[in-house]
């Protein structure tokens, strides 16, 4: 196996919890929500929120020097989905860790 940076398997764990908090989160809360937290635009970017973290870790596990561009794009999904979450209210906990996934992607991007 290839050797991991810390920084690279603290990213990888990030990606990974906000993978599971994403999709818990709308498969769990927004269904049982209702209202704004499942109109259509919000639901899919938390989806597509919990695939990017998934790919992202996936890539960074394989060891491929392409997760630079996978973590680009899931810190710029994440960015939003938090917006999203924030402006649907009463989802902190998401907020929060797609900030952490977003700080952390950012940096295995550069």
């Amino acid at each position: 196996m290839h050797q991991m940076s810390k920084e690279m398997q603290s990213c990888i764990d990030e990606c990974l919890r906000c993978y599971q908090t994403c999709l818990g989160m709308a498969m769990t809360h927004c269904l049982e929500q209702g209202g704004k937290h499942v109109e259509p635009s919000h639901f899919r970017l938390m989806m597509a929120c919990a695939e990017i973290c998934r790919t992202s870790a996936h890539f960074m596990l394989i060891g491929t020097p392409h997760h630079k561009h996978t973590c680009r794009e899931c810190a710029e999904i994440c960015e939003e989905c938090a917006r999203s979450c924030e402006q649907v209210g009463d989802m902190q906990e998401c907020v929060d860790e797609c900030r952490r996934c977003a700080e952390s992607c950012r940096r295995m991007a550069a």
